[in-house]
């Protein structure tokens, strides 16, 4: 099987319900939906240009819409990033360079294709054929930016309504062109630990699993979209069950969401297959329970951001000729919904090969790559990030307890600490008991994977530690005071405390972990470092 698309609209490999999706089978209306339905439900087609003559959706509700410039950070995730509900956000986007220099100055609602083409001639960008299917996602081409812009403006100025449509997607944009700043991410996404931690670490330490084109795309979950009028994104669930926002530079999209409680109803009787495309006529000898579905809708206009919640499965329509900026991430309040996913695809992928359990020499090595190779990550990937997560938050959440020490002295910014916490400490309790994470399997894992997360004065000690240490100060620096100050800083090779906000020269950080756990051996260790830290709180 091959790996998960790295995006935010395309379909994961193996389309896999999360654990709450095979448990909640409910036959009433989901409270999210009830919440923003109308009290008679309608029915209407879905649009759109997927093939077939269309399902007759239920569509009972309209997806929330706030004016972002009306929000506080603390709004936002009491109403939408806790609950995991979906929201549209307007007026955050008037600053951005994208929204001008890749709009036509004549006419704003349309991009600039001949400026995109000149000014960011990458050789090579992955393009989805939104006619043809391949497995579980559209059949993905790669060419130049030149050859996708010339077929665009070819199809567009011949009137072509027969051949290949051209979706642009999954462009590393950020990493391509670092100096070019095209926009700022809202505060309400900047604590975004996926894209944080990827700036300053790879996704995979074994060498057997890491090759370059892994790592080119796992580079970062930061994207741009490129799609003429019509392309369009299958129904999926994003990768990680990550969330996701997504920003219309121009052009107008069509959304269709389904609530977690509800995925088990676009599932196949052997939660295998999945419902491709919502404008098929599809199945109901396959697909028995699809009827049961109720959804959500939205019309995504320019300069509009969409906030996509973890597990809500969604299909997307291009109504215009649309350029959209893409990012998936998780924190605190969604690492749970990683770490199920994570599990279930595991038990997939270890029942899949079970048979080959007696005659295998390292029968949990195995397991562990192909979870690496079809979910994105393993168990030990995930451990070694949330270990690294915990200790940035534990060394941030020492600084505030003595506000005259640090410059990052809120209140609020010590409850978001003590909170991701507790979150890693949810997740690591629940790994315990894991396979994966017996005496006998972690003496037997790659040097790689042990020296990531064991000594824990190394880690501190090393400068990809360090860089994401300054991107999590920085990132709730940002949310707790915007743009306003910046943040003080001391010298990172100052002797002492190894936080960048720290202000102390004698600060002993470092001691004040280790004197409760020197080593990490596993997630009881972890759990162990966490709770030591917590209740100094």
């Amino acid at each position: 099987m091959r790996r998960r698309p790295p995006d935010s609209e395309v379909p994961p490999a193996a389309a896999l319900p999360t654990p709450s999706s095979t448990r909640e089978r409910k036959t009433c209306g989901d409270p999210a939906i009830r919440a923003r339905s109308s009290p008679i439900l309608m029915e209407r087609m879905a649009g759109g240009s997927g093939s077939g003559s269309g399902s007759r959706l239920k569509v009972v509700g309209q997806v929330e819409r706030v004016d972002g410039r009306t929000l506080s950070y603390a709004e936002f995730v009491d109403r939408f990033m806790r609950p995991n509900h979906p929201v549209v956000l307007s007026g955050l986007t008037s600053s951005w360079r994208s929204c001008q220099d890749w709009t036509l100055a004549a006419d704003r609602r349309r991009p600039d294709l001949e400026f995109l083409a000149r000014s960011f001639p990458s050789p090579l960008v992955q393009v989805a054929d939104c006619s043809s299917r391949e497995f579980t996602d559209q059949k993905r081409l790669e060419m130049s930016m030149q050859e996708f812009v010339d077929h665009w403006v070819g199809k567009s100025s011949n009137g072509d309504s027969e051949g290949s449509l051209l979706y642009l997607k999954d462009w590393h944009f950020v990493k391509e062109y670092p100096v070019y700043v095209a926009y700022t991410t809202p505060t309400f996404f900047a604590d975004d630990w996926l894209n944080m931690y990827l700036d300053s670490h790879p996704i995979h330490r074994d060498s057997d699993i890491a090759n370059h084109k892994n790592e080119i795309n796992c580079a970062d979950y930061r994207f741009v979209y490129m799609g003429a009028q019509g392309t369009w994104t299958p129904l999926h669930a994003d990768v990680f069950r990550s969330y996701s926002w997504s920003a219309n530079v121009c052009g107008r999209k069509q959304w269709f969401f389904l609530p977690p409680s509800q995925s088990h109803f676009i599932y196949d009787r052997n939660l295998r297959s999945a419902v491709y495309n919502i404008n098929d006529d599809v199945s109901e000898k396959q697909f028995p329970e699809f009827n049961n579905t109720e959804w959500l809708e939205c019309i995504q206009e320019q300069n509009e951001i969409i906030f996509v919640p973890s597990g809500w499965h969604h299909q997307v329509h291009n109504l215009e000729d649309t350029v959209s900026i893409n990012h998936n991430w998780f924190n605190a309040y969604n690492l749970q919904w990683v770490w199920n996913l994570l599990h279930e695809d595991y038990k997939v992928a270890k029942d899949y090969i079970e048979d080959i359990r007696d005659i295998c020499d390292d029968f949990e090595a195995l397991c562990q790559r192909n979870l690496a190779a079809n979910t994105g990550m393993n168990f030990y990937d995930f451990f070694i990030f949330i270990t690294r997560f915990a200790l940035a938050n534990i060394i941030e959440l020492y600084h505030t307890h003595n506000p005259e020490e640090t410059a990052l002295n809120s209140t609020e910014t010590a409850h978001h600490f003590a909170y991701n916490l507790m979150s890693i400490h949810n997740v690591a309790s629940k790994m315990i008991s894991i396979e994966a994470f017996s005496t006998e399997n972690i003496c037997n894992i790659s040097e790689q994977n042990r020296s990531a997360f064991a000594d824990i004065i190394k880690i501190l000690e090393e400068g990809s530690f360090r860089r994401l240490l300054m991107a999590l100060s920085k990132a709730y620096d940002y949310i707790d005071r915007g743009q306003r100050n910046c943040l003080k800083t001391r010298d990172s090779n100052q002797k002492g405390c190894l936080s960048m906000t720290c202000l102390n020269s004698d600060c002993n950080v470092v001691g004040h972990i280790t004197s409760s756990v020197r080593e990490i051996h596993g997630p009881a260790d972890l759990v162990m470092l966490i709770d030591s830290a917590l209740s100094d709180g």
